[in-house]
């Protein structure tokens, strides 16, 4: 009956090589699969890109 508007937001997971703890957060312009982004939060690691996604958001 009602039509209910669908949003996708894109969102990039990090993820320590060294410890494997994994962050997810909003996709930035210039995110790229495999890509060195920081050092991890938790560990001396080094965070990678691992996974770029959509989630849909029913409003």
């Amino acid at each position: 009956m009602f039509s209910k508007e669908k949003i996708t937001v894109a969102y990039t997971m990090e993820k320590c090589q060294k410890c494997g703890m994994k962050k997810k957060r909003k996709f930035s312009e210039g995110d790229v699969l495999f890509a060195e982004v920081s050092k991890c939060d938790s560990c001396d690691g080094t965070t990678v890109i691992d996974k770029i996604f959509g989630e849909t958001l029913e409003q």
